[in-house]
């Protein structure tokens, strides 16, 4: 796959693309979060470690809510993000791309007790090496994914100083997408345009950038551009 997206139809019929994370930035969110945790840990252990047997057991009670309450807190008040997952601009939300309530966000943080298993998020690593949109366990039984959280970017039109017809019929879906090139493909690298074109070689009969002015010539005939 080019891209990992998770597509989800809502109710009103519009497609929503949600750009699932992969491990590696997962990660990172985590050690920045972890990194804040123990600051605030070790924080509060030396003020409340002059405090005698009472510092010790007000110290308990802090450690259980930096460890649990943090990322819960966060991710059910915060837009499904905790510091670490803004500072990579990553975020849970649902499996229908709906903000993540309270119940998921508790539901994923609990299992992390499992992912964890053996050792250092082992089991959890392995879920997301295998799951096609980079889910942990604790994600699959919550239904929640963590996903890139981009700003929906205005659409440019293809360029309408090209205009070709397609050499052969087309269905519906395969207009749709087409048109769908035509629209978002200027605002990606010249790299990753070529790349896309080059799929439908077949079609356009080129490769690289000739490939991509023939398909943006056929979004423009498709629009009526003639």
């Amino acid at each position: 796959m080019l891209d990992t997206y998770r597509e989800v139809v809502t109710p009103e019929g519009v497609a929503l693309h949600l750009p699932a994370a992969g491990p590696v930035p997962r990660a990172l969110a985590w050690s920045i979060d972890f990194a804040i945790r123990l600051g605030i840990l070790m924080a509060t252990g030396m003020v409340l470690g002059m405090l005698g047997g009472m510092g010790k057991g007000l110290n308990l009670i802090v450690l259980f809510l930096v460890y649990w309450a943090y990322p819960i807190v966060l991710e059910a008040v915060w837009d499904g993000q905790t510091v670490g997952k803004k500072a990579m601009s990553l975020r849970v939300v649902g499996k229908d791309g709906a903000p993540v309530g309270w119940l998921p966000a508790i539901t994923r943080n609990l299992l992390r007790t499992v992912d964890m298993l053996p050792f250092g998020y082992a089991l959890g690593l392995l879920a997301c090496l295998f799951d096609p949109y980079g889910r942990r366990l604790g994600d699959m039984v919550a239904g929640t994914l963590v996903v890139h959280n981009e700003r929906e970017r205005e659409h440019a039109a293809a360029p309408a100083n090209a205009v070709l017809a397609p050499p052969t019929g087309l269905q519906p879906e395969e207009q749709a997408a087409i048109v769908a090139f035509g629209e978002r493909a200027p605002l990606l690298t010249r790299e990753r345009q070529a790349e896309l074109a080059d799929i439908v070689e077949p079609l356009t009969a080129a490769r690289g950038q000739a490939g991509v002015l023939r398909l943006y010539g056929m979004a423009n005939w498709l629009l009526g551009r003639r």
